[in-house]
């Protein structure tokens, strides 16, 4: 069965790049980012980790935690860290984890058998804190990740999640958001002190709330 954006994570105990871990406690009260990569050694996946890296201030400040996977062993992948960080001018401190009996990516359904029938596709998910699946992307392997959309995507995941707002096309943070039609129009001003807009009765816009 395929996951689900708001179904559980499944929880799974892994040899790493960094040690054992348990997944779950792993991410303890944090976001957390899981994404595949076909193998190690890999050209679109050397650079996209090296991105990760260079992006962990990012993260760390929407405190989101990054772990990645292939299904290669834990020793290569040691290896091929070594040629991230030389090759991209980072060093890699996320734990990649080893998956050579591939039950982590059946687990995530991250193995497409017409792509491959043992490789994982480029699979990002998005964890919130309560261990439920936020966000799905595939990639295939011949495309690497935006990362900016990514932390687009969590800062809109996380702003939505703690306020009665959604978010519109191509929104960055710190632009207007849209009111929930949940909410009444003349409950707006009590809830969003900063103003709103009404454009048409369904499609109302207010500053960002916790900005």
């Amino acid at each position: 069965m395929s996951l689900r954006i708001g179904d559980d994570a499944p929880n799974f105990k892994a040899k790493t790049s960094n040690g054992e871990i348990d997944f779950y406690e792993y991410l303890g009260d944090s976001w957390g980012v899981l994404f595949s990569h076909p193998a190690d050694y890999t050209p679109v996946c050397t650079t996209e980790l090296g991105k990760t890296a260079s992006l962990k201030d990012e993260f760390d400040k929407r405190n989101v935690k990054v772990i990645a996977l292939s299904t290669d062993n834990v020793e290569s992948h040691k290896g091929w860290i070594n040629d991230i960080n030389e090759t991209q001018g980072v060093e890699v401190t996320f734990p990649i984890i080893g998956d050579e009996s591939r039950e982590i990516s059946q687990a995530y359904d991250m193995i497409h058998p017409n792509a491959s029938l043992t490789a994982t596709v480029r699979s990002l998910f998005v964890i919130g804190p309560d261990k439920k699946i936020k966000l799905i992307i595939s990639y295939p392997a011949s495309t690497g990740r935006n990362f900016q959309e990514i932390l687009r995507v969590i800062d809109s995941l996380q702003l939505t999640a703690y306020h009665s707002v959604a978010t519109p096309a191509d929104w960055k943070d710190g632009e207007d958001v849209v009111v929930l039609p949940s909410i009444k129009t003349e409950d707006i001003p009590a809830k969003f002190p900063k103003g709103h807009k009404v454009i048409k009765p369904y499609l109302r816009t207010t500053p960002q709330p916790n900005k």
